[in-house]
């Protein structure tokens, strides 16, 4: 049974400190880092295997590569809402966010609950979080129907004009994952970004620009077209 110790031991013997400086060229916060690889985390993962006390003490930490590692580790049944709650607020740079999301959020029951929640919340991490989880699902859940990724249009249209970067890059790659899904999301995403290019908003215009160029270019179209013909 490994302790919070012993991970961090194992943590600090894979940290990169020259890598930080790189890191925080892309925005991402580094006070409380070690430097460790996102591969070399799931290695680490790998071993420990699920353990939800341990992903809980180790968040409380506060080290985000520790942090990373809690969510590869939790056991997504066992995570409540008051846990869920408890670490949106912790989120301090947007890679331990989308991590969080990926690696955790969205296979709890309560991931579209907290994309409702979270999209109406002003904390920008927090609410980068409601966005994060769209795409993460749109990008993963092979089984919901397109109706249940529809109904998050006014969800994005409603967020698209807060001009916070970590916010609008979020909601971009939402509305984008989405419209990858299938032929039919992607032709109401493109009509949701035509939309966008209409509002008064920069950041508006700025994912409805991006959004129509990803979601109509030749290799997404390609695809789309095998997947609606196999």
């Amino acid at each position: 049974m490994y302790s919070v110790e012993d991970v961090l031991r194992k943590l600090r013997a894979r940290a990169r400190p020259s890598q930080l400086e790189g890191m925080a060229r892309y925005g991402i916060a580094v006070e409380k880092r070690l430097g460790v690889s996102i591969p070399d985390l799931r290695k680490i993962a790998k071993e420990i295997g699920q353990n939800h006390r341990l992903a809980v003490e180790l968040w409380q930490t506060g080290i985000d590569d520790a942090r990373i590692l809690a969510s590869m580790i939790d056991e997504p049944k066992k995570v409540t809402e008051e846990q869920m709650e408890k670490w949106v607020l912790d989120f301090n740079s947007w890679d331990v966010c989308d991590q969080v999301c990926m690696n955790l959020f969205e296979k709890t029951p309560l991931a579209w609950k907290k994309i409702h929640d979270w999209s109406l919340r002003e904390e920008e991490f927090v609410k980068r979080a409601a966005f994060a989880l769209i795409a993460c699902l749109a990008w993963h859940d092979k089984w919901s129907e397109d109706q249940k990724f529809a109904k998050l249009f006014p969800v994005i249209k409603s967020a698209s004009t807060d001009e916070r970067n970590f916010v609008k890059k979020a909601v971009s790659w939402a509305l984008r994952n989405i419209g990858k899904r299938t032929p039919y999301l992607n032709t109401q995403a493109i009509k949701v970004a035509r939309e966008l290019l209409q509002n008064d908003s920069k950041a508006s215009r700025w994912i409805g620009k991006n959004t129509i160029r990803e979601l109509e270019s030749e290799p997404v179209q390609r695809r789309l077209k095998t997947k609606s013909h196999p």
